[in-house]
């Protein structure tokens, strides 16, 4: 496993910019070996901005949406139409912006059995990937260290064979009612070909440092996402860099 790149940015708007340029030309690499696209998307405020630049031309007419299929890294237990679901989020600020069909869009169901969802989710991505793992994977990264809904001391941590699961997140700090989460596994997330950590913001830069310094190893969940074969990238602005001001 090779060491992660990290790209610093002056600003979020630049790291979002460069972002989606290089999804869109991932997108037409893979259009022109003849196979389809695979992305898998964050919840956020920084993927909400990048979906939105995907949404809006060059981008939106460059991509080639009838060969890219969209999936989720995870979801709150909650309706796809509440205001906590991620792909409500994605839906608004993306899906419903580009000429994807609706059958390219795979959501986790986060309004049945978390079990169950997790369940089908992990079967959807089993005939789909069969051992392989996604093109381009986003992930961003909490105050806590967590990344997907791979909170510090859940369950969901050690899994070593599927490849979505339910995890139950007992911690105040999250939203009432999302205590039930669905989220893909290091297993898969390890997996992918390119994983981008999008960070920004002043208040992310003490645990950016502290991640990426690793003082103490996997002492938070986003220092267990290390691809097998594949590159990890994080994409930092200025300031979750620590240079504000500089």
């Amino acid at each position: 496993m090779s060491e992660p790149h990290i790209r610093v940015f002056a600003t979020p708007e630049e790291l979002v910019e460069q972002m989606a340029a290089h999804i869109a030309n991932a997108a037409e690499a893979a259009a022109k070996e003849g196979r389809m696209f695979s992305l898998f998307l964050s919840g956020g405020s920084t993927p909400k901005a990048l979906h939105k630049q995907l949404a809006a031309d060059p981008y939106k007419s460059q991509i080639d949406w009838r060969a890219v299929e969209l999936f989720f890294g995870d979801e709150r237990c909650v309706p796809p139409d509440s205001d906590l679901s991620n792909y409500k989020m994605a839906k608004e600020t993306l899906i419903d912006r580009v000429p994807i069909p609706p059958d390219n869009v795979y959501r986790m169901k986060g309004e049945i059995d978390p079990e169950q969802a997790a369940k089908e989710y992990g079967e959807l991505l089993r005939d789909k990937f069969q051992g392989e793992g996604p093109d381009i994977l986003l992930l961003g990264m909490g105050d806590d260290g967590h990344t997907a809904s791979l909170f510090p001391g859940t369950k969901a941590l050690d899994e070593q064979k599927h490849r979505c699961v339910a995890n139950h997140v007992p911690y105040d700090y999250i939203p009432k009612g999302t205590e039930w989460r669905i989220t893909l596994t290091y297993p898969f997330i390890n997996r992918s070909r390119e994983i981008f950590v999008l960070c920004t913001g002043v208040g992310k830069a003490k645990r950016v440092a502290e991640v990426l310094e690793e003082v103490e190893e996997h002492q938070f969940p986003i220092q267990r996402v290390e691809p097998t074969d594949g590159k990890l990238t994080w994409m930092l602005d200025a300031a979750a860099a620590g240079m504000a001001g500089e």
